[in-house]
């Protein structure tokens, strides 16, 4: 039997405030926690949903450092983009809170310091990297050097993003100073660190044998690294942006970001009402953090090992955590732009909250990794929320509006299929109950939706248009059922889609129903007056979706250039003023142009030098078509010496000139010349 419980805490994980917030975070954590918070209220339950940004941490201050800006108008920046974003995609929660305020940082201190006076750290010294010229010491993140591996000499010390290999600085072949460029030097320093490893006996007993329903992916992990046994983890690092250490002889470090940051959970709670002890320490409080795979270890590990050191505070009931989303079949990468960012969505789909809230639920990495697509975007948009719920939702309040002026009809005697239907829209709740409480959110959408389909069928089975011309009492009770399907429809995808849901309120003109009265078909009496029918959603066409995709391809390559011209090659050595000169290069037309057959790569071209008429066999086949290059006016090494390629005698060579992209490009004078007239 299933423990009752009074209140709830839901917390979604504190977005880092380096970026802004995109698709893959959405699917991964915060669709799935607005879902079960509205989901819990619409139920009735006491529950407070918490979250902030996530605002210390090297990536932040390597980002200010970067644009010439301090650290904190880097977290101001996108602390702002975030929340507006949230806020604007119908997110509820209760307080969005940052890691920066006042409160915070007297928690987290106290926090720590509780630790500290009770002897739960052991202090231990290192040498690590020290920047002389900068004097300070340096994150992994701060040295750069050779990769052991692949030689990449743009390695981090902690990873090289050419090769994808986990590095630590010590592998680093030349490490410098990210900072000053500067040779480092090993210095001793002092940290301190919560010994994880006391604490397996604890978290196997509360996660293997207490937790056996979690999710598989978070329960294997979590044994994963149980199994291969914990070790110390620093809670301090030396850094100048942070939360200072409270303690004496601690200057220059601070609180390590993945210990600061969950106690914003108990920080923003703070802040939300001064009975939060009720909701972090009251055994009869259910909590779920909501979480992207990347945090398992930090909230099913970490932060439970930090909450019973402390003691006093309640654990996690729940981590229900997501795989990762692709996008268009590769890996979302904030870094080379590839991603769908939430505030450009809402800025490029004005109205269409509910379309991306949809299409992430019912495609969300529950169990694996998905993969998120324009085409599918549209599809889902086009034959479901259009051709389903929207249509349902339409023909049922313009039929109403159209035979009885908008006023709900009487129901009369009920045929064996409207009981059959009836019955069918009764047994939905259960099952999505149940999908939902199990996170299986997917499965609940499906639940939700079932509404629409059932009243789409019941219309289109019982065909009010054309019975109303033979026996016009029949389609008053079709119209009430089809009506009352409408009212459970809104109930039931509020969780979901809570803009939509609160049109379809507004067009039956009644008030927010609560959970309990789902499966009723009494909710809209008869007599009652409906609002304006409003289509729900609208058809997405092909160049809507062409025109994101184009994006996408235009962010690609801008960062293969941006790449590709951070290796431009060395400069040959050097040649004289007359070595130059006995170059013959001309002015030259393109008069003919063909493939060269059986080759790829290769054109036959005839060339009017302006001394005379002459084939030159290039290889340009992959970039211009015949069509393209006959009128051109080419740059042609007159002199080259002639040699026979594939059987034809090549006499001279066209300039070219390879793009940062590999591409040959033809260069030619930039205005009409004579042919013949000489480069020098």
């Amino acid at each position: 039997m299933s423990k009752e419980y009074k209140r709830y805490l839901i917390t979604s994980a504190l977005p880092y405030a380096n970026g802004p917030v995109h698709i893959g975070h959405l699917a991964g954590v915060y669709v799935p926690s607005d879902i079960y918070t509205r989901y819990l209220r619409l139920k009735g339950y006491d529950v407070i949903s918490v979250c902030g940004s996530d605002e210390h941490g090297v990536p932040i201050t390597i980002k200010a450092r970067k644009e010439g800006i301090t650290p904190q108008q880097v977290v101001d920046r996108y602390h702002e983009i975030i929340e507006k974003s949230f806020r604007r995609l119908g997110m509820s929660f209760d307080i969005y809170s940052r890691t920066s305020s006042p409160t915070h940082r007297v928690t987290a201190s106290e926090f720590f310091r509780k630790l500290y006076d009770e002897g739960k750290f052991i202090e231990q010294t290192s040498m690590q990297y020290y920047d002389e010229e900068a004097q300070t010491f340096l994150a992994d993140r701060y040295i750069v050097g050779t990769c052991p591996h692949c030689q990449n000499e743009k390695a981090y010390g902690d990873q090289c993003e050419k090769c994808g290999s986990t590095l630590s600085p010590d592998e680093l072949l030349n490490p410098k100073s990210a900072v000053s460029g500067a040779v480092p030097v090993k210095r001793e320093t002092k940290h301190w660190y919560l010994p994880l490893d006391k604490y397996e006996g604890f978290l196997r007993e509360w996660i293997l044998e207490g937790h056996k329903e979690w999710k598989s992916n978070v329960y294997g992990q979590c044994k994963s690294w149980l199994d291969l046994g914990l070790q110390p983890r620093a809670v301090s690092r030396d850094l100048d942006w942070g939360i200072p250490v409270p303690v004496e002889g601690a200057d220059g470090k601070v609180l390590y970001v993945w210990f600061d940051a969950p106690i914003g959970y108990i920080s923003a709670t703070k802040d939300l009402t001064p009975d939060w002890e009720k909701y972090w320490k009251s055994e009869d409080t259910k909590m779920v953090h909501f979480i992207g795979k990347d945090n398992i270890v930090f909230h099913c590990i970490v932060f439970p090992s930090m909450l019973k050191a402390h003691g006093g505070y309640i654990l996690p009931e729940n981590v229900p955590a997501n795989e990762f989303l692709n996008l268009e079949g590769d890996k979302i990468s904030t870094s080379q732009n590839w991603a769908v960012w939430l505030h450009e969505y809402l800025d490029e789909f004005p109205g269409k909250e509910d379309v991306l809230r949809y299409v992430l639920c019912a495609n969300a990495p529950e169990t694996k990794d998905n993969d998120f697509t324009w085409k599918d975007f549209q599809a889902r948009n086009n034959s479901e929320l259009v051709a389903v719920l929207g249509n349902f939702v339409n023909r049922a309040l313009v039929l109403t509006k159209k035979y009885y002026d908008g006023i709900v009809p009487e129901r009369g005697t009920l045929t064996d299929y409207d009981e059959a239907t009836i019955e069918e829209i009764e047994k939905i709740k259960a099952s999505l109950e149940r999908n939902i409480e199990l996170y299986h959110f997917r499965e609940a959408l499906k639940d939700a939706m079932n509404f629409a389909r059932i009243g789409n069928k019941y219309l289109a089975d019982t065909e009010p248009w054309k019975v109303v011309k033979t026996d016009p009492e029949r389609v008053k009770t079709i119209l009430n059922i089809a009506l009352q399907i409408t009212a459970n429809t809104a109930i039931a995808i509020e969780p979901f889609m809570p803009f939509s849901a609160e049109k379809m309120l507004k067009m039956l003109a009644v008030e927010k129903f609560g959970w309990e009265q789902m499966g009723s078909m009494e909710l809209i009496e008869a007599g009652h007056a409906i609002g304006e029918a409003q289509l729900l959603f609208e058809k997405i066409e092909d160049d809507v979706i062409q025109a994101q995709l184009d994006k996408l391809a235009a962010s690609r390559q801008a960062k293969l250039v941006a790449e590709a011209a951070k290796s431009v090659k060395e400069q040959k050595e050097e040649v004289s003023f007359d070595d130059f000169q006995r170059m013959d290069i001309r002015v030259s037309t393109i008069l003919e142009a063909e493939k060269v057959a059986k080759t790829k790569k290769l054109l036959k071209l005839t060339i009017d030098t302006g001394i005379d008429k002459r084939t030159i066999v290039s290889g340009i086949a992959e970039y211009y078509t015949p069509e393209q290059l006959v009128g051109r006016q080419v740059l042609v090494l007159a002199n080259l010496a002639p040699r026979e390629i594939k059987g034809i005698e090549s006499r001279g060579m066209i300039l070219m000139a390879e793009d940062a992209l590999g591409r040959l490009v033809l260069l030619s004078p930039e205005d009409k010349t004579m042919a013949g007239a000489m480069v020098g």
